[in-house]
């Protein structure tokens, strides 16, 4: 029987009501004695490495689980991570960049309703995840959510109440759990390597994400400059940069600055490009501006901020040739 280490950070799935609103109240070992199936399944261990609202989940909570991941690697066959449901793909995200390659699976999942609620989909979502982090297949950052499993870059949350929370995006679902079994799908890449895992433990949270919108002013822009060392731009459609006002200027005027920009787009499928059209031309191969592809801005915002830690020399300054290499290795 395998053993699985169950990380615990609070979330819906901890929550109960207290008088002002739901806010996490339940441990890991509390919520573990509602789903006493998973004995059935695996040991379980818990570490509650934190108990919040995912809403003040930052990118110190990803250093933390990646930490907590790394000092229990050797001990455990796999994790799996309880978790908010809001920010849930940014640390699914975010995790898959700190633990690369691993041949151990880590699981995230949360609920909709607290574990407490007689209609929780908590019990299902825990029980999925220890599934999938017991299952020989699976390996590297995953999400299992509503009966289905999704690669950790691809996740995103789509609804609000409803209990298929999840959707993947321009990558096809890993796989599904039905009755009790993790079904992979043909084809499926989960994100581990047979060449081992690699850890990492920087990170730059100096990263902001800019949605164009009609009408939107430079300054804005400007306003972002003294806080953020990089931005993810999501531009409209394809790639296209708005040419009035100094918007495009503006812009330009970043990466001449030595910071770096990551152009993406509003549209959840098929990514950019912006060499197609003659309002994205202008950052097309040119130093400091990196192309986003098809990934989610979720994907997209913790790579960044993973890319900058590990580009950037003892001084902070950012060696752009390896920013551009670190970003398109993975």
């Amino acid at each position: 029987m395998k053993s699985i280490l169950v990380i615990a950070t609070g979330g819906t799935i901890a929550s109960a009501e207290e008088g002002s609103g739901l806010a996490p109240a339940l441990t890991g070992e509390q919520l573990v004695t509602f789903v006493p199936e998973v004995a059935q399944v695996c040991r379980v261990e818990v570490s509650q490495v934190m108990n919040v609202d995912s809403t003040n989940m930052r990118p110190q909570g990803w250093l933390a689980i990646a930490a907590e991941v790394r000092r229990r690697y050797d001990d455990f066959d796999g994790f799996a991570v309880l978790h908010g449901t809001d920010t849930l793909a940014y640390t699914a995200a975010g995790l898959s960049y700190l633990v690369q390659g691993s041949p151990k699976p880590v699981v995230l999942t949360g609920s909709q309703l607290p574990m407490g609620d007689p209609g929780t989909d908590g019990k299902r979502n825990l029980l999925d995840a220890v599934r999938v982090a017991c299952d020989d297949a699976a390996a590297g950052v995953m999400v299992a959510f509503g009966g289905k499993v999704i690669l950790g870059t691809a996740a995103r949350k789509v609804r609000t109440r409803s209990f298929e929370a999840f959707d993947s995006f321009n990558v096809p679902d890993l796989g599904y759990v039905r009755d009790g079994r993790v079904e992979w799908a043909d084809g499926a890449e989960a994100g581990g390597a047979a060449s081992g895992v690699r850890f990492y433990d920087a990170l730059n949270p100096r990263v902001a994400v800019l949605k164009l919108t009609p009408g939107m002013d430079a300054l804005v822009v400007d306003a972002l400059r003294p806080a953020c060392d990089a931005l993810v731009v999501e531009a409209f459609g394809l790639g296209g940069i708005p040419e009035y006002d100094g918007i495009t200027e503006t812009l330009l005027a970043w990466v001449d600055a030595g910071k770096t920009l990551v152009m993406t787009t509003q549209c959840p499928y098929e990514g950019v490009d912006l060499s197609v059209y003659e309002v994205g031309r202008a950052f097309c191969d040119r130093p400091g501006v990196l192309m986003g592809g098809a990934a989610t801005t979720e994907a997209l915002l913790a790579k960044t901020m993973w890319a900058l830690a590990q580009a950037a020399d003892p001084d902070g300054v950012v060696d752009r040739e390896k920013l551009a290499e670190l970003f398109a290795s993975c």
